[in-house]
C-alpha cells in the first residue's frame, strides 16, 4: 500500500531461549526480503553476544534507523516483568523499542542490576512493568514501550493467570505514555477494541518469531516515512495502514480448556459447564476470547467477514486487518505433502521470486497473476484463504488450533 511500510517489531535471536539458532542477521534479512517486510525490530538487544553483532554489523542509515542485508531494523528487544503487586505475582511480557544503539546500551546497563541478562535473550527482571516503563523513559523519552501478546493467559498485561483488569492498573500514572499494545496470535484487532482503553490506542501485530519461517506471520503496515520518527509518529497518533494477522483461533490460547484431557471450551460452554476441568477437576486455563469478554464487559466478541479484496473493515473504526494462511502452508495442504518438504520450497520459491514476495502473492495478486506463476489449485486456494472460505479449529491451554482450506 502506497505510503505506508510494513514492520514485523517482535522477534527474537539465537540466545533467547527456545530459539533457533538460524535467527542469524543474514537470514533476518533474506526472510524479510522474502515476506515483503521493510522494517524488522534486533531482538534481544540485552544479551551481550547480540548486542555485538549488532553493534558491528549494523550501519546507522542517519534517519534513526539501521540497516543490513537490504532491511532496516531498529533497536528492539522483549523483557519479562516477574515481580508481586496486589497480591498476586504478575509475568508481564513488554515490547521495548528505542531510537538508537547507544540508547539500547544504556538501558541494557540500567536493567543489568535487576535480571541476569546474559542467559537469555528475552530476559526476566525484578522490575515491574511501570518500573520498566519509567526507565526506558529515563533512557530516552523517545522510547516506545509496548505490552506484547497483550491477552495470553500467562505473560500478556490482561492475562488470566498473571495479568490485570486495565493499564492504568498494571502502569499507574504512567499509563498514558502506553500508546500501543501487541494483539498476539490469539487475538485480532475487533477482540482488542470492543475494550474501551484499547479503542483510543493502536492495536499492533507482529510475529513473536522463534525462528525465521515464523517471521512476518503478523506485520503492521504503518504510514508514513521508514524512518525512526515516522514510527513513532504512526504508534503516537494512530497512524496504522492495516494490519495482517493469524487467524486468533489458530493461536494456542484462543479457547479456555486443559490440553491434558483434551477439553476445550468456547464462551458459551464455559458459561454452562464452569471454568473447572469435566475430566479431571482442575481449574481451565482461561482463554483469550473468554478473557476479552471478561474485560470488555460484552457476551461475545466475534470478527467480521472480510470483503472482496480480504480486509475486514469493521464498525469501529480502526483500520483494516487481514487473516491470513501461510503461503507454505497453502502449498503443501494442496500438493498434500510436508511444510518443509522440498516440493513446498521450491513452489514457495517460484512463487515469491514471481509475484515480489510472500505478502504480494498472499494480499495483492490477482487470480490471473497466481495463475500465471502457479497451478490452478494453487491459485483458487490462495484467494480462498485471502476471503475467508477456511474451516478453523481453535487452540486451547498452549496447543495451536488450525486452519484449513475447503476440499
Amino acid at each position: 500500500m502506497a505510503g505506508s511500510f510494513v514492520a514485523d517489531l517482535h522477534i527474537h535471536s539465537p540466545y533467547a531461549f527456545a530459539c533457533s539458532k538460524n535467527l542469524t542477521l543474514d537470514n533476518l534479512a533474506a526472510g524479510a526480503r522474502r515476506k515483503g517486510i521493510d522494517l524488522l525490530a534486533t531482538g534481544d538487544f540485552t544479551h551481550p553476544i547480540w548486542a555485538d553483532s549488532l553493534d558491528s554489523q549494523l550501519t546507522a542509515c542517519g534517519d534513526g534507523l539501521y540497516e543490513y542485508g537490504g532491511i532496516r531494523f531498529v533497536p528492539g528487544t522483549e523483557i519479562s516483568c516477574v515481580y508481586r503487586q496486589g497480591g498476586r505475582t504478575r509475568r508481564i511480557h513488554v515490547l521495548v523499542l528505542v531510537p538508537t544503539l547507544e540508547v539500547a546500551a544504556a538501558l541494557t546497563n540500567r536493567l543489568d542490576r535487576y535480571g541476569k541478562l546474559a542467559s537469555d535473550g528475552r530476559p526476566t527482571v525484578s522490575l515491574s512493568a511501570r518500573q520498566l516503563l519509567e526507565t526506558a523513559l529515563d533512557c530516552s523519552p523517545e522510547s516506545l514501550v509496548i505490552p506484547a501478546h497483550a491477552w495470553t493467559p500467562w505473560y500478556g498485561v490482561y492475562g488470566s493467570k498473571a495479568g490485570f483488569d486495565s493499564l492504568e492498573e498494571c502502569f499507574g500514572d504512567l499509563a498514558p505514555m502506553v500508546r500501543a499494545v501487541e494483539s498476539g496470535l490469539s487475538s485480532d484487532p475487533t477482540m482488542n477494541r470492543a475494550v474501551p482503553e484499547l479503542a483510543q490506542r493502536v492495536v499492533v501485530s507482529f510475529s513473536d518469531a522463534h525462528s525465521p519461517g515464523n517471521l512476518g506471520r503478523e506485520v503492521t503496515a504503518f504510514s508514513g516515512p521508514l524512518t525512526w520518527d515516522g514510527l513513532a509518529t504512526a504508534v503516537d497518533r494512530g497512524g496504522v495502514a492495516y494490519t495482517v494477522e493469524f487467524y486468533p483461533e489458530e493461536g494456542k490460547y484462543h479457547y479456555s480448556g486443559h490440553r491434558k484431557c483434551g477439553v476445550a471450551y468456547g464462551t458459551a460452554d464455559l458459561e454452562r459447564y464452569g471454568p473447572a476441568c469435566p475430566v479431571c477437576g482442575r481449574q481451565l486455563t482461561l482463554g483469550v476470547l473468554h478473557r476479552v469478554n471478561e474485560v470488555s464487559g460484552r457476551a461475545s466478541v466475534d470478527a467480521n467477514h472480510p470483503d472482496e479484496d480480504g480486509f475486514v473493515r469493521g464498525d469501529e473504526g480502526g483500520p483494516p486487518y487481514a487473516r491470513l494462511i501461510p503461503l507454505r502452508e497453502i502449498i503443501a495442504a494442496v500438493k498434500g505433502v510436508g511444510i518443509n518438504t522440498r516440493t513446498v520450497a521450491r513452489e514457495y520459491s517460484f512463487i515469491t521470486d514471481a509475484v515480489g514476495s510472500e505478502l504480494d502473492a498472499l494480499l495483492w495478486a490477482s487470480s490471473s497473476d497466481l495463475e500465471a506463476v502457479t497451478d490452478e489449485t494453487v491459485a483458487r486456494a490462495i484467494m480462498q484463504a485471502r476471503i475467508g472460505q477456511v474451516r478453523v479449529t481453535p487452540g486451547f491451554d498452549g496447543q495451536y488450533g488450525s486452519v484449513s482450506l475447503p476440499g
